[in-house]
This record gives structure tokens, sequence and C-alpha cells, in this order.
């Protein structure tokens, strides 16, 4: 068994954020391998979190972030479960980071695919079915193609389900399950607001090339 120095400790501790002695039996499980460590303990936090997250999570942080150039705004409800882990440095970098997921994901609308209301499903089907390269397709291959791009779309709308900004090889809801697993308790992203500047505001367009030709025109 390869010797596990403090300073490999220490270093798996600042990438994963997991506590000490973990980092340790995970260096050990793992005989040094840092990558396979850290496979060890998302693992690990995969199975702990999940015994967490049927507990009440009702306090938390209500956090903002507004994107450079003040165009792009957001508010996130984040809940754990006690106001001691609600206020420490992690917890908040989390929900902050959370912020900025979402303000970098248009198209997102809803915190996780079971959110999505059935009027929604139902609109995306009745559009899929009436595709044109489904037309002359039998009716149960007709209804596999449709169900495969509803699930592609619903997850395209649900923020639980797209790839971690600062770490592209995990999805936000593993970045929750990782959180749960560092801080100890039940973490659950509530609801979300995301405001883009204009948005809804019906803009008068104008084009610039008949602009210029009329001008040119006068004189």
């Amino acid at each position: 068994m390869a010797q596990i120095s403090a300073k490999l400790v220490k270093e798996l501790r600042e990438k994963s954020g997991a506590g000490m002695m973990d980092c340790k039996k995970a260096l050990s499980e793992t005989n040094g391998d840092m990558t396979k460590a850290m496979e060890w303990l998302r693992q690990k936090g995969i199975a702990s979190a999940g015994k967490k997250q049927g507990r009440i999570a009702a306090e938390g942080l209500v956090d903002s972030y507004i994107h450079t150039g003040g165009r792009i705004g957001v508010l996130v409800e984040v809940n754990c479960e006690t106001d001691f882990v609600a206020r420490g440095d992690q917890f908040r970098e989390l929900v902050r980071n959370i912020a900025m997921q979402i303000a970098a994901c248009p198209n997102v609308e809803y915190v996780k695919v079971e959110n999505i209301p059935k009027e929604v499903i139902a609109k995306e089907k009745e559009i899929e079915m009436g595709r044109d390269d489904l037309a002359g397709k039998p009716k149960n291959i007709k209804e596999k193609i449709v169900q495969g791009r509803i699930d592609k779309r619903l997850k395209e709308l649900s923020l639980l389900d797209q790839p971690y900004i600062k770490d592209q090889s995990i999805t936000v809801a593993e970045l929750v399950t990782s959180s749960i697993a560092t801080l100890g308790e039940n973490i659950q992203i509530r609801r979300f607001t995301r405001y883009v500047l204009g948005e809804g505001i019906e803009k008068e367009e104008s084009n610039f090339a008949e602009e210029v030709a009329a001008q040119t025109g006068k004189k």
C-alpha cells in the first residue's frame, strides 16, 4: 500500500471539499491515486446523501446574482436543515454557484423534471407527434422516437439535469449530492427566477440600411 502523506490528503481535501478523515480513507482505498480517490469520495457521497434527502430542509438562503453588464439577473432559494450550515462559507458558495448556473442556462425553467406541469409535457408530445420526419412510421416506433425526444427536451428544461458550468463532468444534481455529503445535511434547490433585460417588451424595429439610404437620398 502506498504511503499516504499529509500533503496528499490536504490536496484531495482542497479539490473535493470532503473531510480530512474521508480524504485519508479514500486515498488509502485507492492506493494514493488522486483521480480514483475523487471517484471514491463521489460514490460515497451519493450513498450517504441518499439517506439524508428525505429529511426536512427549512433553513437556507435566498441569494441573487447579476451577470456582468446588468442584463441578466437571478434570484434563487436553496434550503438546508440548520441555520449553522446556512451561514457557512461552503453553503453560501454553493448557492452562489447555483445562481450563476441559472444565469448561464437560458432554456432552464424548472428545478427538476418532476416539477414540469403535465400540460407542458402534453404540448411537447403533441408537437413531436406532428413532425414531418415521423410521417408513415409504425405507431409503436413513432411512440418510442417521440418519448426519447420528449425525455431529452424535459431534461433541457430542468436545472438539476444540466452539466455544471464549473465542471462539465458532473450535473447540478451531482453537485448538490456532493454538497450534501460534505456538509452532512439535506440540501434542496427550492425555486428560482431568471430575469433578462427587456424580456417581454415589444421593441420598435428599425432597418438601418433603409435609414441610411433615405438619408443619402435627401442629400
